[in-house]
């Protein structure tokens, strides 16, 4: 069973604003009952154009009721631009957190409200606003078995800073039936991440000769470092660790521990995640294997 807060539970016992609201300004339906999680979403807006009125109904576990009460705790009485601007992360405050394998629940009533904003926008011809929104269903689907498009994972991972494709996962679901996507998905986040550190690339060829030029004993403890400072924090952020064990000419032997041991996409981890930490800081043409 899932350890989650007073907040959460509170929220999932006693959820606020359940139902529908008849003749609603606006309604949006995200999420699949087939994939496990659904929610509708009812705005009504007074004479001032703010929200007077908001109702949910949702299919789904705990996390998924908790965030779609605490979504309509959070918007009542904001205009749409102000509502526009309403993040997952924004919701997960209301009710202090979530586990890392239900943020997707989060991203679910964010999802919901920018479509019954837009829902709103369309039925009125009205268009832009102090916040564009983006048509997440516009773009390309990469996980099949959910729905998801190369747009919802961007912005997903701008605003909560995922760098690997099991983060993607646990906040959209997507790579998390077939896993067939997990590569793409993890391209598509190698890319932008390139986009927000240009001179990454740069740094990665520079700091190459530097650490072939080390002996193996320093460079043992180069890669240590860097497994100390960017690569374990992730990983036990996530429930798992990292452990180096020994170094072979250019590939980095390394055990997995915690979840990361037994993860279906451990091997993932190690190289698009791991070994490219490694080689972006140290040199590119170290390579990661499992012990």
């Amino acid at each position: 069973m899932w350890n989650y807060n007073e907040k959460v539970m509170d929220h999932f016992l006693n959820p606020r604003n359940v139902g529908e609201i008849e003749n609603a300004d606006a309604v949006a339906e995200v999420g699949n009952m087939a994939c496990g999680d659904a929610l509708k979403l009812y705005l009504k807006l007074d004479d001032q154009g703010r929200i007077a009125d908001v109702k949910f109904q949702t299919f789904g576990c705990a996390s998924a009721i908790a965030s779609s009460s605490a979504l309509t705790e959070l918007v009542k009485g904001m205009t749409l631009d102000e509502a526009a601007k309403v993040t997952n992360q924004d919701i997960v405050k209301i009710i202090d957190d979530l586990p890392e394998e239900k943020m997707h629940c989060s991203v679910m009533g964010m999802e919901a409200l920018q479509a019954a904003i837009a829902d709103y926008r369309k039925r009125n011809g009205l268009a832009g606003g102090d916040v564009e929104l983006d048509d997440d269903h516009e773009g390309r689907i990469i996980c099949r078995c959910f729905g998801i498009t190369d747009t919802q994972i961007r912005k997903v991972a701008k605003i909560n800073n995922l760098t690997t494709a099991e983060q993607i996962t646990e906040y959209t679901k997507a790579g998390g039936a077939c896993g067939f996507c997990i590569d793409k998905i993890q391209e598509i986040l190698d890319d932008l991440n390139k986009v927000s550190n240009p001179l990454a690339a740069d740094t990665a060829v520079s700091a190459g000769p530097a650490f072939d030029s080390l002996s193996p004993v320093k460079k043992i403890l180069r890669i240590q470092e860097i497994i100390e400072r960017e690569i374990r924090p992730q990983l036990e952020h996530d429930g798992g660790s990292i452990e180096l064990i020994d170094l072979d000419g250019d590939i980095v032997k390394v055990q997995l521990k915690g979840v990361c041991a037994t993860c279906p996409n451990a091997q993932l981890t190690l190289r698009k995640f791991v070994q490219a930490k490694l080689n972006e800081l140290l040199s590119p043409g170290l390579t990661v294997e499992e012990a």
